[in-house]
């Protein structure tokens, strides 16, 4: 039904409508677009409903639209309106005016939080505001002029995310042709992409999750650019390369996504090892597990560790870090720690990983080859550690991918939940002094790896 509707549509009508004509949005029934007003949150139908009432125009809108044209559930739903921020904190007692670049207004309903933004446009009345709206790059540093509601639709990234929908009225308005673009499966950007990418370079980044994630391809207008003006996202701060790094790899299609970034090149200047990652075959073999076990992870609602997830990614580069620093004469304890430093600093560099995250990391990378060990000394002191679970789960990753034994993973499996007694049987004798000599001895002359030998001796006494 909705697919006769826009051919019909647009055998009438040739082209897309510019930036500077866009004229009625095109207006689709409920019968047309098919989504059950059922599937919004009770409090999203609730802000626009009250905001209707007290004579505004509200509607949920962007990728909540988007998604439930696509049939899937939103994570969340945001609110536009022509109302002011003022006049929306009069209508909800629950309510709070939020930022400074631009005001929004988080409306609260029980555990739920609605956010409603006026509408705005990215206009400006001259030439000479222009060019103070701007950097010398072409990126966009204010924008925060309230504009109606066609306006709002154009200022928006791509035409998938540019959807009104009414609930009280259950239409989709769609001033950019943005339904006829989610029928076709492809992203596509609204108005001129190459000045829109130099307005924002990170929606190179958005270009390349959208259609990652939802299998969509990118029009070859929209993606051309984006091979010459990807250096530009060095101009970007790290912290905001990391949040939108934080949607792409927890969006549920991680490996989708990493793979259209590595398509478009663009996947070395937010990771710069990733190439490396993924043109061997066992640090691929390991990257690719990790990624798509992340997505099964959020995909059945369950939770996520970014540090497990970074942990993983950078294991393969610490390794061979430690490697080269044994190679120059280090030790092995002081090559490990100078590699876990050397590689996170780097990816630092171009991603701004919190800091945070660095205990976590070191803790899951010290403790694998604490696995191999079966004594019943080194054994239970592994078996009490902190966070035991996320390192044998680490090591269970590493047995699957061929990176680690999986003799000792499915002991330690069967060791972690077993009786007192079934533990006895299982422990080795723990050795003496001097077979423990022995051992560090040997593995200092390099009978193992740098990563292995300083890991082992950081976590024995």
């Amino acid at each position: 039904m909705i697919k006769r509707f826009i051919d019909k549509v647009f055998n009438r009508k040739s082209g897309r409508k510019s930036d500077a004509g866009v004229g009625e949005p095109l207006r689709f029934s409920r019968k047309q677009h098919g989504i059950d007003r059922s599937e919004l949150s009770d409090a999203a139908i609730r802000t626009c409903e009250q905001l209707q009432q007290a004579g505004y125009l509200a509607f949920v809108v962007g990728g909540a639209v988007r998604d439930l044209l696509l049939r899937r559930h939103p994570k969340d739903f945001d609110v536009a309106t022509d109302a002011t921020p003022e006049q929306v904190r009069s209508v909800f007692r629950r309510s709070r005016i939020i930022g400074r670049r631009f005001r929004l207004v988080h409306v609260m309903f029980g555990q739920e939080t609605i956010e409603v933004s006026t509408f705005r446009s990215a206009h400006v009345a001259s030439s000479d505001e222009e060019s103070a709206n701007t950097d010398e790059h072409g990126r966009l540093l204010r924008d925060n002029v309230y504009g109606s509601q066609a306006d709002d639709a154009i200022r928006r990234d791509f035409t998938m995310n540019a959807l009104f929908y009414d609930p009280a009225a259950e239409e989709i308005w769609d001033y950019t042709n943005g339904v006829h673009d989610i029928e076709k499966k492809r992203v596509v950007m609204i108005g001129d992409a190459e000045a829109r990418y130099r307005e924002d370079p990170v929606r190179m980044l958005r270009a390349a999750r959208l259609a990652g994630k939802l299998g969509f391809t990118i029009e070859p207008a929209t993606e051309a650019p984006i091979a010459t003006l990807k250096p530009l996202l060095a101009n970007v701060p790290e912290a905001r390369l990391f949040d939108e790094m934080q949607k792409l790899l927890f969006s549920g299609h991680a490996l989708a996504c990493i793979e259209k970034l590595r398509t478009l090149g663009l996947h070395t200047l937010l990771l710069p090892s990733l190439e490396d990652i993924l043109s061997a075959p066992e640090s691929r073999a390991f990257a690719t597990l990790a990624l798509t076990r992340t997505d099964e992870r959020i995909n059945d609602d369950r939770g996520v560790s970014p540090a497990f997830l970074f942990a993983a990614l950078f294991w393969f580069p610490m390794r061979a870090r430690c490697k080269v620093l044994e190679a120059k004469g280090e030790r092995p304890l002081a090559a490990l720690h100078q590699a876990m430093d050397d590689v996170l600093d780097t990816q630092r560099k171009s991603l701004a990983i919190p800091r945070r995250f660095d205990g976590n990391i070191k803790e899951l990378w010290l403790a694998q080859p604490r696995f191999a060990f079966q004594s019943r000394g080194k054994a239970m002191r592994l078996l009490t550690h902190p966070r035991f679970r996320a390192c044998y789960d680490f090591y269970m990753l590493r047995a699957e991918a061929g990176d680690a034994s999986m003799e000792i993973a499915k002991w330690w499996e069967t060791f972690q939940f077993a009786d007192d007694d079934v533990r006895e049987t299982m422990l080795l004798p723990d050795e003496g002094p001097k077979k423990k000599r022995r051992r560090r001895k040997k593995s200092t002359a390099g009978s193992e790896s740098g990563a292995e030998a300083g890991a082992q001796q950081e976590g024995e006494p």
